[in-house]
């Protein structure tokens, strides 16, 4: 018998509590993963860690993504507020892209994800030698 939503994998239902307590965890997660999702998003916020950035600087930064695929994610994370582009008309238009002050609070969670990446590689690497 496969647990449905309202059973959990030992078949027996939870309290109500326990899935609006479950659900109301969830839901932040899923938004801010939503915001952040895709291949490319989280590369291109730590490409602009480093600094302000042109187009062509954020590509070099973030190997094999294409100027389609480019231009398509500034735009969307232009709208979710987590870049701002910058218009420079002196002489040849330049135009720079930065992190907003909100785009930096997402910070910790990614120095956390590295950490955990870094350390998850290390037990793969360990494992597949033997160490276990």
């Amino acid at each position: 018998m496969e647990a449905t939503v309202q059973e959990d994998l030992t078949g027996i239902r939870p309290e109500k509590g326990k899935i609006l307590e479950c659900r109301t965890e969830l839901v932040p997660v899923m938004d801010a993963v939503y915001v952040i999702n895709g291949k490319w998003r989280i590369p291109i916020i730590m490409a602009l860690m480093e600094g302000n950035k042109r187009f062509g600087e954020i590509q070099k930064v973030v190997l094999r993504i294409s100027s389609k695929v480019l231009a398509h994610e500034l735009k969307e994370m232009e709208l979710n507020g987590f870049i701002k582009k910058h218009t420079c008309n002196e002489g040849p238009v330049i135009i720079k892209y930065e992190l907003t002050d909100y785009s930096w609070s997402i910070k910790p969670v990614l120095l956390t994800l590295r950490d955990f990446g870094i350390k998850h590689r290390n037990k793969i690497r360990n494992e597949s030698r033997g160490g276990g």
